[in-house]
């Protein structure tokens, strides 16, 4: 189940599937990226009040430049620079990540056992080249985790309710699911999808059993979180983060 708690006052949304790390998505509260100027002052202090909730230096809060890849990268000490990366491992405790969305789907990974987790940012493209179970799947094969052990949680973005697509994105996603009954309609015409829906089912076909998946749609829920659809092509943007 998600709930609300605060920070400095401003409004982050988590979810008790994942209780023992920092694992989060922020509000329009706590605007952590702004394409259009991401180091205006209102960033800077966003950031500074994340890394001090998270009880970490500023310059270890790590983000990477995402381009709707389906390629993952590792976060590491030594390292700001992640180009061309919209999945990001945490394997250490004193380093923090986030990844940025406004109406693309996040979706952060943990494993309590090995202490590990990943966000991985999925809009159509990046659903459709399965970039949370392949994610997953780098856990399980360079990090002992066991799928059985994975939690996921699946934040707010654009719901089945607002969704609509052509047909060639809906026979890319069409396929990255054995059954694929129940995540699209044809309403007027036009094609919907339930993005977040289909990157439970690819998770659920992995064998990951334990996913919570956020109620909210960010372009009904507008005064909460950013919608480049609802928003003209906003630059603005809320966050997962995760902290071990």
């Amino acid at each position: 189940m998600f709930y609300f708690e605060n920070i400095n006052g401003k409004r982050i949304l988590k979810s008790d599937f994942i209780k023992d790390v920092e694992a989060f998505f922020t509000t329009r509260d706590l605007c952590l990226c702004d394409k259009e100027n991401d180091k205006n002052i209102e960033i800077l202090n966003n950031r500074e009040i994340i890394s001090k909730h998270l009880k970490i230096d500023k310059n270890k809060f790590i983000y990477p430049e995402q381009t709707h890849s389906a390629n993952i990268d590792i976060a590491i000490e030594t390292r700001q620079d992640y180009p061309d990366c919209d999945a990001l491992i945490l394997t250490k405790k004193n380093l923090g990540i986030f990844l940025n969305f406004a109406d693309c789907t996040p979706i952060i990974l943990y494993d309590k056992i090995q202490n590990i987790g990943a966000i991985a940012h999925a809009g159509w493209r990046g659903t459709a080249q399965k970039i949370a179970p392949l994610t997953a799947q780098k856990l399980v094969e360079n990090f002992n985790s066991k799928i059985e052990n994975i939690i996921a949680i699946i934040g707010p973005a654009i719901g089945f309710c607002c969704y609509n697509v052509g047909q060639e994105v809906y026979e890319k996603l069409s396929k990255t699911v054995s059954n694929f009954e129940g995540l699209f309609e044809i309403r007027n015409g036009e094609i919907f999808v339930d993005l977040k829906e289909i990157n439970k089912r690819q998770l659920e076909e992995i064998g990951i059993q334990k996913i919570d998946v956020c109620p909210y749609c960010t372009v009904h829920n507008n005064d909460l979180f950013y919608s480049y659809r609802n928003e003209s092509g906003t630059g603005k943007r809320h966050s997962a983060v995760l902290r071990l």
